[in-house]
């Protein structure tokens, strides 16, 4: 499955920036906030462009909160509320006034960015994922956005597999449950 490279890349930086930067469990621990938020800020925003810049921690702050609207998002999918998941989209794209606009810059070919000039790293970012978000809720493939089904574990994930059947957010989570599964049935008399 492949929407187009930016629009891709847009999504896995929505998925590392939740991941990255909102607390919960993963891998059935529990996740402390950040020790240094911005370095937890660039990793998610290098999960989609891995030469990102490193983020200034007032700008890790704002993204912070980004990541908390955007972790809304993949939770509404998770409960099969995709309405929920689209209000709270389309409030992230009218907040940030998103709209779309060709660009080149760095040497690469004209592509479509999602955000307006002099907004701040934290407002374009949002405009930006809540578009990527948009592509995938207004297609056939709005269920390839999901939480880790693994106990204990409530990291994010965009399955873009053929067969669209991921349930974990990696192989450390799938492979933690069919090791407990085999130990299960091992212990049934």
């Amino acid at each position: 499955m492949d929407f187009n490279s930016h629009a891709d890349a847009i999504v896995r930086v929505a998925v590392g920036l939740v991941n990255e930067l909102t607390p919960g469990e993963r891998r059935g621990r529990d996740l402390p906030p950040p020790h240094d938020l911005a370095a937890a800020a660039t990793e998610g925003l290098r999960a989609g462009y891995p030469g990102h810049r490193e983020v200034t921690e007032e700008e890790a702050r704002e993204l912070a909160g980004v990541a908390a609207r955007l972790r809304a998002v993949f939770d509404a999918v998770a409960a099969e509320d995709v309405d929920e998941a689209a209000l709270r989209v389309n409030a992230l794209l009218e907040e940030t006034r998103a709209r779309p606009l060709l660009q080149r810059h760095d040497g690469e070919p004209w592509h479509l960015h999602f955000h307006g000039t002099g907004g701040t790293a934290a407002e374009d970012w949002a405009a930006s994922c809540a578009t990527g978000l948009a592509i995938v809720l207004g297609s056939e493939f709005h269920d390839r956005l999901g939480v880790c089904t693994a106990p204990h574990c409530d990291r994010v994930y965009v399955d873009v597999s053929r067969n669209g059947t991921r349930r974990f957010c990696g192989t450390a989570c799938q492979n933690r449950v069919k090791t407990a599964a085999f130990r299960a049935r091992g212990r049934t008399p």
